[in-house]
């Protein structure tokens, strides 16, 4: 007998846990042949507010991640290259510094200031204060801001120098973090193209997706926090055949109200409405329909749309809000009664007469 999709009712924030308390219970009672799978549909939300890490990169850095992916804390999302003697010398000194990145406002121009630990930094200055020309940046006034922005980055790093046989100096600012004390010694002698300091690793410190931005002066990597959100609060839906056995079994999990029912009977959900809830679930593939259009937003906020690709292919929908920027918009669509907010590409829907 072949499954059909129903619709539980649960307490609500228990979606998860009756989800779980089912499948626990088919293990341990072996009725799989009444229940199948069984859906919480989510969605990942961005906290686009401000990103939970920020990255400064140099233009040489290589990225590992594209914008708008998903990471994972702990995964490597760009590195530095390494850093190699340009010429054969001997290196006369290593000294601790500061790397202080002040940029303008509009982007356009940086300067970068190695500020000698023991100078000391000036009071109250950190990332993201703005400065101004003539300001002290160290607290002996040697060092001077030369231009008004605002500072992008402050980072502890190890001054070498290295001096050549003609007399010449060579100069390396080292991150701490790769700094190697065995490979860099006052005294030291040193050949041309001998490592100083190996690839410099960035790793992902919170999960969340990628926003990659291209600077005329650096590179940044920003990472958004994202959270998973029920898109039907109260509801998991299920695939089984439903018999007083089957009906039982599921009644009688903790935090099932019953079945989204009519008459006293539950209702079987139709294969147009579950199709999108298995795609968004991963449980049904779509193809991505990627055809070149010519972009033109003929649309307004109440018209009606068809969706012709995605999830929702085949649903329409009345457009709420338009934003020509991005060329999207935000259709609600009629779900099993209710209204839920689905964002699209213009090239994802077309206008119902």
């Amino acid at each position: 007998m072949k499954k059909n999709w129903y619709i539980i009712v649960t307490m609500s924030g228990y979606e998860e846990k009756v989800k779980e308390n089912i499948e626990r219970k088919i293990e341990a009672t072996g009725i799989r042949n009444f229940v199948g799978r069984i859906v919480v549909p989510e969605e990942v939300v961005l906290d686009a507010t401000s990103p939970s890490e920020r990255i400064i990169l140099s233009p040489k850095a290589r990225l590992h991640v594209s914008n708008g992916k998903d990471v994972n804390k702990g995964d490597l999302i760009a590195e530095e290259p390494p850093i190699y003697a340009r010429r054969n010398g001997v290196i006369i000194e290593v000294k601790n510094v500061r790397k202080m990145v002040i940029e303008t406002i509009d982007k356009k121009y940086t300067k970068t200031y190695y500020i000698l630990e023991s100078a000391g930094i000036e009071t109250g200055l950190k990332v993201g204060t703005k400065v101004k020309q003539g300001l002290p940046l160290s607290k002996n006034e040697e060092y001077i801001c030369e231009l008004d922005g605002r500072i992008v980055e402050i980072e502890r790093m190890k001054k070498v120098v290295v001096q050549t046989a003609e007399g010449e100096q060579d100069v390396y600012y080292i991150p701490k973090d790769v700094f190697d004390r065995t490979r860099i010694k006052k005294g030291k002698e040193v050949k041309q193209g001998e490592m100083l300091a190996e690839a410099r690793k960035f790793f992902a410190k919170v999960s969340g997706r990628v926003e990659v931005v291209d600077y005329p002066t650096r590179k940044e990597i920003r990472i958004y926090k994202t959270k998973k959100r029920k898109l039907f609060p109260g509801y998991v839906f299920v695939e089984m055949i439903m018999n007083d056995e089957a009906y039982n079994f599921v009644r009688s999990v903790p935090y099932v109200m019953g079945f989204v029912s009519s008459g006293g009977q539950p209702i079987p959900v139709k294969d147009k409405e579950i199709r999108p809830i298995l795609r968004l679930a991963g449980l049904e593939e779509y193809e991505e329909k990627k055809k070149p259009v010519k972009v033109e937003m003929g649309f307004k906020v109440g018209d009606t749309v068809k969706i012709i690709s995605g999830p929702f292919e085949d649903f329409a929908g009345v457009i709420k809000e338009i934003d020509p920027e991005r060329q999207e918009l935000k259709v609600n669509v009629t779900i099993f009664g209710r209204e839920t907010p689905v964002v699209l590409h213009i090239s994802e829907v077309e206008k119902i007469e």
